[in-house]
């Protein structure tokens, strides 16, 4: 017969305000199979740690239930201490009393039975645990990211920095991402492409960085510490070896196209480079507008390259590479303010900021001149925050830099333009370092500030009017301006759909990518060895992002430099015998663990994809499915145990 240790956790008081402990205690004790029954104040501590080391060897202990916290927080570490006593970690069994029973109620009687149930469950169950062992694999020493942005940029280098490849891959024709279209950076007001290009220029010279621009991962199998990833390179239509970047062909092609770096207000030919510092410096055609794609004529830009650089029957290349780990850095997009009754898109001296930007940049289609359609200087400017953000009809989510971007822009204008500049706001969430003096800076330049949303922008005698509710005087009040810039919320990438399919992580209710823990694991994804970093998981400025590059990059550093990776063996089993080969199992598994063999007509599982979360179990119409450690009698025997209580 098992001989089982109790151990109950007051947390302080997070548990013991509400469950009678000692009563739980003194029931546990009672139960068949258990030796020794305890309560203390901090079990996860060392001192809660000895008391279970020193049971098992005194007392001969083979079994441990520990009645606390979640498992998702303390049983690796009670699964470490019952092996430095010399037993197996998986002959350990949790009751949640914590977020299950104390956090749920302030009953103390209910919750003291409830707290026993699950005591009571979690003994009968441990008794049926066999020990389970731990299979390790080889890590492949490279690593690659996902997104060329600041936060991939910053994860390349530092990876790179520590001795291990690493292949970078950006959708677009260059590195960059957002900040590559931004001019100043708040609060110190530093040029953004200053700051940037010499990251950029490092990516591109460092000699363990592979960079893969104009490319998409199109498929990634295998496991944590051996990925293999399938990565498309899209026919620039340029030789990217025989290419110099001296501009002749850009200079020489007669056809234009909305410029996309400049969000649409300037234009650029359809043989192009995205902006004047991009990495790689050469150039990419736009197979879908060019005339030689579409009628077979023109190919002014072929007959005029002095190095025969351009290739108009060049294809899409699929080239396969192993990884040990993955960052997935793929950035944000910007909330549609056509969507709203903010003007955008029906007047045209309504901007997003980040039309903005490229307005005031001195490489942007005005030079850096801030004016309006028929080219005059603006005397009045209104700034709408919160456009998207904050707002039950569209992200009910804070968008995080509007505010400060937002302020960085009346600045600007002010400084451009000397105009009056009109803020409109909910709050001013000014949190960063030195963000708030930055506040206070732009409020002395003389920038007016009305707290109330920007409600409606219309159109009165041939200028803008905002109008909202000046929740501060407590009134309506319609605002005449000439120019109106919203500051549109931070959303998903249109394509976060599908990263999230190929890469198998989740997204949170918002679309964001989703971390394993929001505060102990904000990096990590329910995939081992796919990490997220930056705005991909969730709106952030650029320190933070820089922060998650380099944290995504310590989290890889650590799983390469280990050499090899932990496998789990709580995966799932199947039993040949009982198996039909329905293969129903097959689309359900949501981390593609589970294949189909046709030479003997059944199931196989992937152990090191697997990560036993029992859907395949469900799913099994035979019963051929298992996972260890939660067994048909195991589960049974505790759900049982639980309702006799």
């Amino acid at each position: 017969m098992a001989r089982i240790g109790v151990y109950v956790c007051h947390c302080g008081t997070n548990i013991a305000a509400t469950v009678d402990v000692a009563a739980v205690r003194d029931f546990a004790a009672a139960l068949p199979g258990v030796v020794v029954a305890r309560d203390y104040q901090y079990m996860c501590s060392d001192p809660g740690q000895d008391l279970i080391r020193k049971d098992i060897a005194e007392m001969g202990l083979d079994r441990v239930v520990v009645a606390s916290c979640s498992p998702r927080m303390h049983e690796p570490t009670f699964r470490r201490a019952l092996e430095s006593a010399g037993l197996n970690g998986y002959l350990l069994e949790m009751a949640n009393i914590r977020e299950h029973v104390s956090w749920v109620t302030t009953d103390v009687p209910a919750a003291t039975r409830k707290a026993k149930a699950l005591v009571a469950g979690a003994v009968r169950r441990v008794a049926l645990h066999q020990p389970l062992e731990e299979r390790y694999a080889d890590v492949t020493p490279q690593a690659l990211v996902v997104g060329g942005g600041i936060a991939g940029i910053e994860a390349a280098l530092k990876i790179a920095d520590g001795g291990f490849r690493v292949h970078l891959v950006e959708k677009e024709p260059s590195i960059g991402g957002q900040m590559a279209k931004l001019d100043k950076t708040f609060p110190t007001l530093d040029c953004s492409a200053c700051i940037l290009t010499p990251k950029m220029v490092a990516v591109a010279q460092h000699p363990n960085i592979v960079l893969h621009t104009y490319s998409e991962v199109e498929r990634v199998d295998g496991f944590v510490g051996n990925f293999r990833v399938t990565i498309r390179h899209k026919a620039r239509s340029v030789d990217m070896q025989k290419c110099t970047g001296c501009g002749t062909c850009w200079s020489k092609c007669p056809y234009t196209a909305p410029n996309e770096f400049d969000e649409g207000l300037g234009k650029r030919k359809l043989i192009y480079i995205p902006f004047p510092q991009a990495v790689p410096n050469k150039p990419v055609i736009d197979r879908e507008r060019c005339v030689k794609f579409q009628s077979g004529k023109c190919g002014a830009c072929q007959k005029l390259c002095p190095t025969g650089a351009i290739d108009f029957n060049q294809q899409d290349e699929l080239v396969e590479e192993n990884f040990g780990a993955i960052i997935v850095a793929t950035g944000y997009s910007l909330f549609d303010p056509g969507r709203g009754p903010w003007g955008y898109g029906r007047y045209p001296n309504v901007l997003t900021a980040l039309q903005f930007e490229r307005m005031v940049n001195a490489s942007g289609p005005t030079g850096g001149h801030v004016q309006l359609q028929d080219g005059s200087t603006p005397r009045a400017v209104a700034i709408l925050h919160c456009i998207g953000s904050r707002d039950t009809n569209y992200h009910e989510y804070c968008s995080n830099v509007c505010c400060m971007y937002s302020l960085k822009l009346a600045h600007l204008v002010k400084e451009k333009t000397g105009a009056e500049v009109y803020n409109f706001y909910i709050d001013i969430r000014a949190f960063g370092k030195a963000y708030e003096e930055f506040y206070n800076r732009v409020q002395n330049e003389g920038v007016y500030f009305i707290r109330g949303k920007g409600a409606e922008v219309g159109s009165r005698d041939g200028r803008l009017v905002v109008r909202c509710e000046d929740t501060l005087l407590g009134k309506y009040r319609e605002i005449p301006v000439d120019m109106v810039i919203l500051s549109p919320a931070m959303e998903p990438r249109p394509d976060a759909a599908r990263i999230s399919q190929v890469f198998g992580i989740q997204r949170s209710a918002d679309g964001f990518f989703l971390e394993a823990h929001a505060k102990l694991e904000p990096l990590k994804t329910a995939t081992d060895g796919v990490f997220i970093a930056g705005a991909c998981q969730g709106p952030k400025d650029i320190p933070y992002s820089v922060a998650q590059g380099a944290g995504a990059a310590a989290e890889v550093l650590r799983l390469l430099s280990a050499g090899r990776v932990t496998i789990s063996p709580v995966v799932a089993q199947v039993a040949d015998e009982i198996c039909s080969g329905c293969r129903a199992c097959l689309p359900i598994c949501p981390y593609h663990a589970l294949t189909y063999d046709e030479g003997v007509k059944v199931v196989l599982v992937n152990e090191a994809l697997c990560k036993g979360c029992g859907t395949c179990v469900a799913a099994c119409p035979s019963g051929a499915l298992s996972v260890s450690h939660f067994r048909t009698p195991q589960v049974l025997a505790q759900i049982e145990e639980v309702l006799a209580v």
